[in-house]
This record gives structure tokens, C-alpha cells and sequence, in this order.
């Protein structure tokens, strides 16, 4: 099974070479968000109107949200698959079936890996450092990227559910647009009104954020020590979020899958 995921992974990572532009604009994006964020409002944002400080609050919270969104990219092809008819030439190819969605996924973590390193480099650009020792760090990118690889398995789910990529992106959008802006990804807690806070605190894209943040050595000077318990151990709350999608979605994507491909 992992040889055959590992042809799928390569066929779409030679796709991203081919058709470059779904590299360009998935990097363009975020980059204009950081420099949105970091030129246009990171004064106005900024604790005590520290526009540095503001900038390296932020580069956390971008890469939350870049992580995430690229994992609708796993949705958007495999519905884009379905469509084309590539996925009924994989089922008459002597191949595993959880191979299909194993190797999608993996490509696609690939994928966020180019984009984080592109939007690190855009950072430092601005002004971001990280601050703590390169373990550290490498311990936040991989928290981000796995909790994205678990995000990835929802759409790859809803990529065999929905009959479209533009159904996908769509759907996407609705839902996690909303989920990345009600968390820390762009403002401290203590900021938001009461309701929203309370979301903010519970919701995984919060503690992934947190918890890079805090792996990066960017958390603000005086910045109000959090009382929730999700923030205050935001690594372990977001690898449980982690291995509870994985647990729910593997199969849910993979049922989905043979249920398609057997009609």
C-alpha cells in the first residue's frame, strides 16, 4: 500500500511542476496577507501600536491559516479527479484503494511545506525571528503541518462526497474562513468580545497557532496569561484534535471512496 501511495503522492507533485500556477497562487496569497497585515494594519493592530511586535505576533497566525486552507487543495483534486475520471482509471490498476487518498494527502503536505518555507522567508523579510533555539522551531512548523495533514483527511472526505472542486472550495471557504479568523491567528484573546473569546479559546485553530507561536519564541511582552485550558497546554490539545480527526475521517474518507468508485 505505501509503494502505491507514494506513485499517487509523485504523480501529483510532478502535476504541481506542470501546472505551476497552483503553486503560485496558493504562496500568493498569504504573502499579500503578511504584507497587508504587517504594513497596513500591524500599527493600528499592534499591542501599545508596536508594529514589530505586531509582525511577529503574526507570522504564527498566517501560517495557521496558509496550512489550513492549503489542505483544501486534497478536496479540490480529488473532486477534480472524480470529474475527469482519473479515479475510475486508478480502480482498474492493481492498486490499494486507501492508496488513492493516502498518497493525495501526503503530496499535499509537500505542498504546505514549499508554501511555510516561501512564507518564513517573506517573514523575515518584514521583520519576524524567531526567537527560541532551531528545535523548537522545527517543532512548530511540524505541529502546523501535521495538524494541516489531519485538516487534509476532512477534505479529502468531502473531495469524494461533493460533485465538484468548485463545490469544495466553496464549502471550504464557509467553514474555515470563519474558524481561522475567531481564534489568536491575528489578535490576542483578550481582545475579542466575550461570546467570540470563548470560541477563540476551545477552537484547534487557536491552539495551533498558540502553540507555534510560543515554539517561536513570539509571544508578546504582556501578554495576559490565559486561563483556558487549551491554550495553556496548546501542543497536546491541538495533537488530540489531531488524532481524533485522523481516527474519524481516515475511514469516513476512505468508505467514501470505494462507495464512489463502486457506482
Amino acid at each position: 500500500m505505501l509503494s502505491d501511495a507514494s506513485v499517487v503522492a509523485w504523480r501529483n507533485i510532478i502535476k504541481i511542476k506542470r501546472v505551476p500556477d497552483l503553486l503560485v497562487f496558493t504562496t500568493l496569497s498569504p504573502i499579500m496577507f503578511v504584507l497587508l497585515f504587517a504594513y497596513v494594519f500591524g500599527g493600528a493592530i499592534g499591542q501599545n501600536g508596536n508594529a514589530q511586535e505586531y509582525r511577529e505576533f503574526l507570522m504564527a497566525g498566517i501560517f495557521a491559516q496558509t496550512v489550513i486552507f492549503g489542505a483544501t487543495i486534497t478536496g479540490a483534486g480529488l473532486a477534480e479527479d472524480v470529474k475527469k475520471g482519473v479515479i475510475d482509471r486508478f480502480r482498474s490498476l492493481p492498486m490499494a484503494p486507501s492508496a488513492v487518498l493516502t498518497g493525495r494527502t501526503l503530496s499535499d503536505v509537500i505542498n504546505n511545506v514549499i508554501v511555510l518555507v516561501v512564507m518564513s522567508l517573506t517573514g523575515l523579510i518584514v521583520g519576524w525571528r524567531i526567537r527560541d533555539g532551531f528545535w523548537d522551531a522545527a517543532a512548530g512548523y511540524l505541529l502546523l503541518i501535521v495538524f494541516a495533514y489531519a485538516v487534509s483527511w476532512i477534505m479529502a472526505w468531502i473531495g469524494m462526497l461533493v460533485p465538484s472542486p468548485e463545490v469544495v472550495n466553496n464549502a471550504s471557504f464557509i467553514v474555515i474562513f470563519p474558524l481561522t479568523f475567531i481564534a489568536v491567528t491575528f489578535v490576542p484573546l483578550d481582545t475579542l468580545p466575550g461570546p467570540l473569546q470563548s470560541i477563540a479559546e476551545w477552537n484547534p485553530v487557536s491552539s495551533a497557532t498558540q502553540a507555534s507561536r510560543e515554539l517561536f519564541g513570539n509571544i508578546p511582552a504582556g501578554t495576559p496569561e490565559t486561563t483556558a485550558w487549551p491554550l495553556q497546554h496548546a501542543a497536546l490539545y491541538t495533537l488530540i484534535w489531531t488524532v481524533v480527526i485522523l481516527l474519524i475521517f481516515v475511514p469516513l474518507a476512505n468508505l467514501q471512496y470505494r462507495r464512489s468508485t463502486s457506482r
